[in-house]
């Protein structure tokens, strides 16, 4: 398993496979100031980043590869507003 959970936070590691995707959503449903440590994700299914950007939990390692942490950035960032 790709996660590993320390009081109130979860330590992602290697591969989280879309298995994960449901326990990962039900622990930070139930931690709802729980953060992540992504710095040794190699990879995760979409339906993990799903999970993520649904409940935006606080992210207090970004991944060591640097595409895939430029990647999750891209994707927790606000969108720009557009109003004047």
């Amino acid at each position: 398993m790709g996660i590993e959970i320390h009081e109130n936070t979860a330590v992602i590691r290697d591969i989280l496979s879309v298995e994960e995707a449901e326990p990962l959503l039900e622990w930070l449903l139930e931690h709802r100031d729980g953060q992540l440590d992504l710095a040794q994700c190699a990879h995760l299914h979409a339906a993990n980043l799903q999970v993520l950007m649904a409940l935006r939990p606080r992210i207090i390692t970004w991944p060591d590869d640097p595409a895939l942490a430029d990647w999750l950035k891209s994707a927790f960032e606000e969108p720009e507003s557009n109003h004047v």
